[in-house]
């Protein structure tokens, strides 16, 4: 079975120390996130790689896992708490009393650096404690070593994932270029059906306020979702998302 004991040695040094072998079940969520909606499915690898090592960890540690939460075609550098999964997962982690959080690895938490730390740090100052099965100590340990090779996984995992995303821009262009049509790649908004009526629907309620106030981006995500504009997942959209649409020139509406 596993806890987690923490004590303060002098002012500013708290030790965490595992116990494998003690009585009690430390009482555990589970988080995953999966950045492409191409790899969200029954049929695909990424929900069942993270479920698979987290319930490893949580047996070998003797964790209980009592609930999940999972965003999906949610990117990586977006702020923890503008995740809908996320958001839900922290509200009753701060009313039911579970304190600890077990991701896959770091980068499921967060692959862009400043969201990973920041996040963390976030989490830390509420009393939760974030665990990566791959690596148990990436977070709990808060000496220079640890936070170093945390930055620095976090560092390397956003370069690889650049890296990938720039190799599969450069495959594209060339098939574009050789059939003169665009070659996979994500839809913007503007491509998927209904997107231009969507595009000008987020911008008409972004500029028109509601007695005297002007509609936050929950509040443009809930008008769209009202109107049955929902994320590739089914999902309402993330304040994110809404702020990527009205960056967008206006799209132009074809009539048939």
């Amino acid at each position: 079975m596993g806890i987690v004991v923490s004590f303060a040695e002098g002012n500013d040094t708290e030790i965490r120390i595992y116990l494998l072998n003690n009585k009690g079940t430390v009482k555990v969520v589970a988080y995953l996130r999966t950045s492409s909606s191409a790899n969200v499915g029954q049929d695909k690898d990424s929900e069942k790689r993270q479920r698979d090592a987290i319930d490893a960890y949580a047996q070998a540690a003797g964790c209980k896992i009592v609930n999940s939460y999972y965003d999906t075609a949610i990117s990586g550098a977006d702020p923890v708490t503008a995740r809908p999964g996320f958001s839900i997962m922290l509200e009753r982690l701060m009313s039911n009393g579970v304190r600890t959080i077990l991701v896959e690895n770091a980068s499921r938490f967060a692959r862009d650096l400043i969201v990973q730390e920041t996040g963390y740090a976030m989490l830390k100052a509420r009393g939760i404690e974030l665990i990566a099965a791959d690596s148990p100590d990436s977070f709990v340990s808060d000496t220079p070593t640890a936070t170093l090779i945390r930055q620095v996984l976090g560092a390397v995992s956003e370069f690889e994932k650049a890296m990938l995303v720039e190799k599969l821009r450069g495959a594209r262009e060339r098939k574009r270029r050789e059939t003169g049509r665009k070659v996979g790649g994500r839809k913007n908004y503007a491509e998927v059906e209904g997107g231009a009526k969507m595009i000008a629907l987020a911008k008409r309620l972004h500029r028109y306020p509601v007695n005297g106030r002007r509609r936050t981006l929950a509040d443009i995500a809930d008008a769209l979702a009202e109107a049955g504009y929902l994320s590739s997942a089914g999902t309402r959209f993330t304040g994110t998302a809404v702020s990527r649409m009205l960056e967008r020139e206006q799209p132009k509406l074809v009539s048939k």
